[in-house]
């Protein structure tokens, strides 16, 4: 199952529309993991358009975002959480862990930093944004490989 991740798409202002470099690798996926701040859920319907979408609200999304504030699921029998904002960076990997005991992957978004962090079991993911890049040198999205419930790759991606 191959998997893209977004976060931080910011729309209208930042997202007019998908664009081209992020739509080419969204038309390869099987499945769409948005991590907040779509900020209108006409973001999530044209992704919809896709491939299935996993999404939770983040601390810009409007009302007509339909979206919980975390998510907990199985992807190709891989344990998955998503929460939008996961904190400060020091002590990130404990407090996620702590927050999601049985998750294998931890998708979060917020900071607009790409992270890959694995450690004991649990990886941590933020694709950072594909729009509003901030102090990066790039808009990124991530890609997920999931084969037989593991991760079997993950990419960072410059889309910009």
């Amino acid at each position: 199952m191959r998997v893209a991740v977004l976060s931080d798409t910011h729309a209208p202002r930042h997202w007019k529309s998908c664009p081209d470099r992020v739509a080419a690798q969204l038309r390869e996926a099987d499945a769409i993991l948005h991590a907040g701040d779509v900020c209108t859920g006409a973001v999530l319907a044209e992704l919809a358009a896709y491939a299935p979408v996993h999404a939770v609200k983040g601390n810009n999304d409007g009302p007509d975002v339909d979206a919980p504030e975390t998510l907990e699921f199985e992807l190709a029998g891989l344990r998955v959480a998503m929460i939008h904002d996961s904190g400060t960076a020091k002590g990130r990997w404990e407090r996620m862990r702590r927050r999601f005991p049985d998750a294998e992957l931890v998708v979060f978004g917020h900071s607009h930093i790409p992270l890959d962090h694995h450690e004991d079991g649990l990886r941590i993911f933020n694709p950072g944004s594909p729009t509003d890049r901030r102090r990066q040198p790039h808009g990124t999205i991530g890609l997920l490989v999931i084969e037989e419930g593991r991760l079997v790759s993950t990419e960072i991606v410059p889309v910009t």
